[in-house]
């Protein structure tokens, strides 16, 4: 039986030969962590290579993605899915093995990572979902949900604020199956962290409520499982264990330096490695009874055999329960969604109210929330602004873990990358809440959410200048735009409670990535439809008002506006129609035919107005069309005041058409 030294060496070699094999990636953390890892993975992760989503399973994270090496070489080694040519593949087009991790590419994969941090806000969100779930649906004598969050960082994770509020909120909700290991090696690209990263971090992690684990030999196998024991015991809070390390263990030269970090060791350093390493083999070649010493799938299946026994039981008893159990962690949305969906879109047209769409959202959330126990969300501190909270809402903390709601702080940055978290994790539909203004501070975990097609909604409100007295800072003017050229963000800008409750309908309904639902702080009218016209709405864009001369394309809280502005020129004998576009991008999609009918193209008189930066409406209006926008800062005043200032009135955009019908005859 090989040594536990030479059963991370093995993780060492692959990485050395696949980083100097790709010409480029990151050698120093995966042999600087492979002797943690190897304790880890061969003693205590509770895993099935053969099924990589068995719901039970514990999760592990690489926050410090740049050291993907690790963990696909641990992947491949314990007997996942992953071939020795796709290791021999790392950073090629279309591998399984990418520079850093990404979900989905790879069986065992739990998230994408590489933006520092960021995994392990990921690990706080999949904790947070273990513990939910296993209050939920663990009964006295059947625990079916019973697993912990592992996850590997490194100095960088600790620099970047993300870690500050994850830690934070982590440790006052007592993660206990929450265990985290800091590869200490004193490195980082720009050489020794002393210059510029000289923080106590026991003693932060001691302040957040952490149970912390100091002075971890990361070499010392013996002391390594010793100090993961200690973090097993602890069940009430969540574990750091502060692991001492060399960055690029066993290279001669490189060990324990920035030029082990981010670059191919170079033959010569990598054959002097392997000789300091005591490791005789050639590049990718790994012995039987190294294979054999790592191959985890008889321990998996045994823990996987344990578990279906004691769901079998629990199904037995509690069927019900289990139905809903498959039916969540398959991400499938009840009987009678549907029909639900149709009878409160319905009432919230006969109701016709006149309310800020924010106040509509939480209706939605109050319709659709009883039918959704996997809803599970927050705001960032904001809750009584977003009207993210509604009355079936129970709140998650320390001593509570059966909860649908969570007091996220003023985090914004984590509370997306939580939720990211949560939605890998399976069994949820998360959702957060801020306003529009402060995506900006959750704008990479948005990307990521896309990036990973997770089903993520996020609620923003105070979505314009609209927001008012709190001036330019606080009010959006470029999100808007911005967050629809993300690639695989849905972007919903409703007009009022009927479309809000569409909005949200959609978002819940699209598995295939995230949805941002942009709402008002200020009322908005309510529109009269047709039938015909409330089914057009989940399409993205659709007729309003019809009309022959020309066309006032609009969104949100401007879609009354534009209504108006309709009326007034009637009142001249103009016949404008009036399109309400809740979601371009939605509307993008739809087939040419269904886009001619809301946009013919014979109707070249064209005017937009939405509150926000007019770039992006103008491929939409064309030469002769105009847009009223805002493309300045806001100003701090009432939003009527506003509205007025920036020329977003119905006589001013009734005007603006005006002269666009004219420039189009002149231009015909």
């Amino acid at each position: 039986m090989p040594s536990r030294r030479e059963l991370a060496n093995a993780i060492r070699a692959l990485a050395m030969d696949a980083v100097q094999r790709a010409k480029s990636g990151h050698p120093g953390m995966p042999m600087g962590m492979a002797d943690i890892a190897e304790v880890l993975w061969n003693d205590h992760l509770r895993h099935d290579p053969a099924d990589p989503a068995w719901p039970d399973r514990d999760r592990f994270v690489l926050s410090n993605g740049h050291g993907s090496m690790l963990l696909y070489a641990l992947l491949h080694l314990s007997g996942y899915a992953l071939p020795l040519d796709e290791i021999k593949r790392f950073r090629q087009l279309h591998s399984m093995t990418p520079g850093h991790p990404e979900y989905g590419d790879a069986p065992g994969v739990e998230t994408t990572t590489g933006p520092l941090g960021q995994g392990l806000a990921n690990a706080v969100g999949m904790a947070i979902a273990e513990k939910v779930l296993a209050a939920r649906f663990n009964h006295a004598g059947h625990e079916i949900i019973n697993h912990r969050t592992w996850v590997f960082l490194g100095d960088g994770c600790l620099m970047e604020g993300i870690s500050h509020e994850a830690c934070s909120l982590a440790g006052t909700l007592g993660l206990g199956k929450l265990i985290a290991f800091y590869d200490d090696n004193d490195i980082s690209i720009d050489g020794e962290v002393r210059g510029w990263f000289t923080d106590d971090t026991p003693a932060r992690f001691d302040a957040y409520g952490w149970h912390v684990i100091r002075g971890v030999d990361g070499h010392d196998p013996a002391a390594i499982d010793a100090a993961i024991r200690d973090a097993l015991a602890v069940i009430d809070r969540p574990s750091l264990l502060c692991c001492k390390t060399i960055i690029g263990f066993g290279a001669p030269r490189k060990a324990g330096k920035a030029s082990a970090h981010g670059a191919p060791l170079g033959d010569d350093e990598i054959a002097g490695a392997r000789e300091a390493l005591d490791w005789r083999h050639p590049p990718f070649e790994i012995p039987c009874d190294v294979y054999a010493g790592w191959d985890a799938r008889e321990r998996g299946a045994a823990h996987h055999r344990d578990w279906q026994a004691r769901s079998d039981a629990w199904r037995a008893e509690f069927p019900g329960a289990a139905a809903e159990f498959e039916r969540r962690t398959s991400g499938e949305l009840p009987a009678g969604w549907a029909e639900e969906c149709t009878r409160r879109v319905e009432a919230a047209s006969a109701t016709a109210e006149n309310i800020a769409s924010r106040k509509a959202s939480q209706n939605a959330l109050e319709a659709l929330g009883p039918m959704l126990p996997e809803l599970i969300g927050g705001s960032a501190d904001l809750t009584g602004s977003n009207l993210t909270k509604w009355s079936g809402s129970r709140v998650l903390t320390r001593e509570n873990g059966d909860a649908s709601y969570i007091f996220f702080g003023v985090r914004e940055f984590a509370m997306t990358a939580i939720c990211n978290g949560i939605a890998v994790h399976g069994g949820f539909i998360p959702y957060t809440g801020t306003f529009l203004m402060f995506s900006e501070y959750a704008r990479n975990a948005l990307r990521m959410a896309a990036l990973m097609g997770q089903r993520v909604i996020s609620v923003f409100t105070h979505d314009s200048i609209g927001l008012g007295e709190d001036g330019p800072t606080h009010q959006a003017v470029e999100q808007t735009a911005t967050l629809r050229l993300m690639p695989n963000m849905s972007v919903w800008r409703p007009c009022d409670a009927v479309e809000s409750m569409i909005a949200w309908k959609s978002a819940i309904e699209r598995r295939e990535g995230p949805t941002s639902l942009l709402f008002s702080r200020q009322g908005l009218p309510h529109q009269v439809r047709t039938a015909e016209q409330i089914a057009a709405i989940p399409r993205g864009g659709y007729v309003l008002r019809e009309g022959g001369d020309a066309i006032l394309i609009a969104t949100g809280s401007e879609v009354g506006i534009a209504m108006d502005a309709a009326a007034l020129l009637a009142d001249r004998g103009i016949d404008a129609r009036v399109v309400s576009m809740p979601s371009t991008d939605v509307f993008e999609t739809q087939d040419a035919a269904y886009r001619e009918s809301v946009l013919p193209r014979s109707m070249r008189a064209r005017v937009a107005v939405e509150a926000g930066v007019t770039a992006g409406w103008r491929a939409c209006v064309g030469e002769t069309g105009a847009v009223a926008g805002v493309d300045s800062f806001g100003k701090s005043a009432p939003y009527r005041d506003l509205y007025e200032h920036f020329g977003l009135t119905a006589d001013k955009v009734a005007a603006m058409a005006g002269s666009v019908i004219e420039r189009t005859r002149e231009a015909t």
